[in-house]
């Protein structure tokens, strides 16, 4: 963690979101009921890692830092206790993360200093949050009404966060396979407001980078 500076902190943001996708893939070669382990332990990894590489915003670094330490906490209430109602508390702060380190690095990205490399692996992390946001209001959705998304079963979020991650990025990219689908008016609303932000990330992310870089080079 102490490789982590502000010339290669996006690069490690990114492989760390990279990897939490993946690793929920893994169903096949898991035992039964270590899939929930698994994704809790490796988004206290991401934390840890969104932690350090946006330290540099202290603003953002102390917010996101408390939300930590809540995530923390309820995690070890939950397997400890287990607690049904640690689950929603759970997706929420997971929730609340991912936005603001999705503003915090958009901030750092778009709104300061030149185009390198580092900012550019930074908005494929910034598009990897906008989907994880997306993917964790849906488990939030099917929380509360669990058949609220035909094709995905109700289930312990953690077993659902890897078809939730698909169907996000696919509603994102605006692919639409079909496969899953919203089905009540509440489910509706979140997927085409996704679709919508997937369009205009492309538009307003890509234009901001491809203006910056000209003014550093008009410089």
């Amino acid at each position: 963690m102490t490789l982590i500076t502000k010339t290669n902190n996006f690069y490690y943001l990114t492989f760390s979101l990279i990897t939490l996708l993946i690793a929920p893939s893994l169903t096949q070669v898991l035992p039964e009921g270590l899939l929930d382990y698994l994704v809790q332990f490796f988004i206290i990894v991401v934390f840890l890692v969104c932690l350090i590489s946006l330290k540099i915003d202290q603003n953002w670094y102390r917010f996101l830092l408390i939300i930590s330490a809540c995530m923390v906490a309820t995690i070890l209430v939950h397997n400890f206790l287990n607690l049904t109602a640690t689950n929603t508390v759970m997706m929420t702060l997971v929730l609340i993360f991912f936005a603001g380190t999705f503003k915090s690095t958009a901030r750092q990205i778009l709104f300061t200093g030149a185009i390198d490399g580092n900012k550019i692996i930074g908005s494929v992390a910034l598009f990897l949050l906008l989907g994880l946001i997306w993917a964790m209001a849906y488990l939030l959705i099917i929380e509360f009404s669990p058949y609220a998304i035909k094709g995905i079963e109700p289930a312990p979020w953690g077993d659902n966060f890897s078809t939730a991650a698909y169907f996000s990025f696919v509603t994102l990219t605006t692919l639409g396979y079909g496969d899953i689908s919203p089905v009540s008016p509440m489910a509706q609303v979140v997927v085409y407001l996704e679709a919508i932000a997937g369009v205009f990330y492309m538009a307003i992310v890509v234009s901001s980078l491809v203006n910056a870089r000209q003014s550093t080079l008009n410089q």
